[in-house]
Parts: structure tokens; C-alpha cells; sequence
């Protein structure tokens, strides 16, 4: 009897070990495309939030489309990527100039008769570091949105017949609450991969998860939505004592607010 325990106790442990060998070869053969994907959604999520601060604070002078106005010239015509970096003398990538430029604004327009910007200096400084408005993962985003007009540009891809702004194009609640998340301070506190760096709140990642056991009888979207409504209500013990302002109801509409609640109870990750 013992003699076949041990034999099963052998062979067991050989299945085991195949099986462990296995999954290791499985994991790791598919590990490449896992993290290309996932490098692809990220860099999708990027040029969404870019879109999103584009038509925030660049339609103004470079249209709506970023095709150019008489204030400020076009980005996403073949010019801008095949002779800019030459004419402005640029020894760097595209993305490297659009940083920069953006970062630091003109205080003379390179093309003060075409194009005499919107006041003085003629394109405003928008990195925070320099007194500006946005922060350089922003400045970024802006850049990858930019950038990702070059292959219609060039014309290897057919461009669509409207390039709506990103308002006009979030139609459904989960979209509308993104943008609402991007555009109310949010971003300024609370971290959420691939959309914001957060500040020193918690990071928002998982939240649907998490919202779900938080109190109990507590569904996941009445947590969140008394969350933002009453923050005081229910406190978590953080490493930094910041709550939310109380004052969300006031600041934001009813429709907003459920669009926020749609759009954080996707966060399941």
C-alpha cells in the first residue's frame, strides 16, 4: 500500500510541476502582448485627456479642429510636421518642440504677420513650473493629442468627415463623467491611472471595488455618490488628513453628478 501512495505522491508532484512549468511558459509568451496592450490603452487615455485640455485652452487661438485662425497656425497640416522644427531651427523630436513651446510660451510671434497671437506675450506660458496653468503630465497629454493628427496630416490616413470637439462626441453618462472628472479640479487631488496624477488624496483606481464593501448595506454607487454629495459623512483614515470640500452640490449639477458616479463605477481595477 505504501509503495502506491508514494508512486501517487511522485506522480502528483510531476503533474504539478509540469502544470507550474506550464503556466510560467503560458504567462510569459503572453506577457509581451499583455503589456503592448495595455501600453496602447494608455496612450489612447493620454491623447483623450490631451483632447480634452486642447479644446480647454488652444481652440481659442488654433481652432477647433486645430486647424489653424488668424491668431495662431494650424497644427494638424502637413506643414507643421514636415517644415516647422526646420524653420524654428529645432534640433530635437516634434514632441520635444510642442513640449517646449507650450511650456514656455512666445513672447513675440515667430510669424508676427500671419499670425500675431492673442495678446503680450503673443502664446501664454502654460507650465505651472513658470507661473503657468498646467502641470507637465498635462502639457504632455496635450502634445500625444497634437502628434496623433500626423498621419492625417500626411495623408496615410483618410481624415473623418467632423472631428467634433470632445463635448459634442460624449453622448452616453460613463463618457460625460470622464470629462466631468477632468474638468472640475478633480485631477488636482485624486489620481486615476493613465487620466491623472492626483495629489495627495486617495487614488481613485479600484473604487468601484472598494465602494461596494465600504459600509455595510451600502451599494457601490450610493457610497460614491454620498461620497461626493457629504464627504464627512464616512471618513477614511488616509496617511495625510485632506477631505473633500463639501461643496460639490453647489458646484456641480444633478446630472453631472450622476454622470461622475457612472463614470467612477467603471473604475473596478
Amino acid at each position: 500500500m505504501k509503495p502506491m501512495r508514494k508512486q501517487i505522491e511522485i506522480l502528483l508532484g510531476i503533474f504539478f510541476t509540469i502544470s507550474s512549468i506550464f503556466l510560467l511558459v503560458w504567462f510569459t509568451i503572453n506577457e509581451e502582448a499583455r503589456m503592448e496592450s495595455y501600453a496602447h490603452a494608455q496612450a489612447a487615455e493620454r491623447i483623450e485627456v490631451g483632447g480634452i485640455l486642447f479644446d480647454q485652452n488652444c481652440t481659442r487661438c488654433h481652432g477647433e479642429k486645430a486647424q489653424g485662425t488668424n491668431l495662431a497656425p494650424c497644427l494638424n497640416c502637413d506643414e507643421f510636421f514636415t517644415e516647422r522644427m526646420e524653420v524654428m531651427g529645432w534640433n530635437g523630436d516634434l514632441e520635444g518642440y510642442i513640449i517646449f513651446t507650450a511650456s514656455n510660451g512666445r513672447e513675440v510671434s515667430s510669424r508676427p504677420d500671419q499670425f500675431p497671437g492673442d495678446g503680450s506675450p503673443a502664446m501664454p506660458i502654460w507650465s505651472e513650473q513658470y507661473g503657468g496653468a498646467l502641470r507637465e503630465d498635462q502639457i504632455r497629454a496635450i502634445a500625444a493629442f497634437i502628434l496623433n493628427f500626423e498621419p492625417y496630416a500626411l495623408g496615410l490616413v483618410a481624415t473623418p468627415e467632423a472631428l467634433d470637439t470632445i463635448e459634442s462626441m460624449a453622448d452616453d453618462p460613463i463618457a460625460r463623467g470622464k470629462y466631468a472628472f477632468l474638468t472640475n479640479e478633480c485631477t488636482d487631488c485624486h489620481e486615476i491611472s493613465g487620466i491623472s496624477a492626483g495629489g495627495d488624496c486617495p487614488p481613485l483606481d479600484g473604487i468601484a471595488i472598494r465602494a461596494s464593501e465600504r459600509i455595510q448595506g451600502y451599494s457601490a454607487e450610493e457610497y460614491i455618490r454620498e461620497s461626493i454629495l457629504f464627504p464627512a459623512a464616512y471618513k477614511v483614515e488616509v496617511e495625510k488628513d485632506i477631505r473633500m470640500p463639501p461643496t460639490f452640490d453647489e458646484e456641480l449639477t444633478e446630472s453631472q453628478i450622476n454622470d461622475l458616479v457612472s463614470f467612477l463605477l467603471t473604475l473596478d481595477e
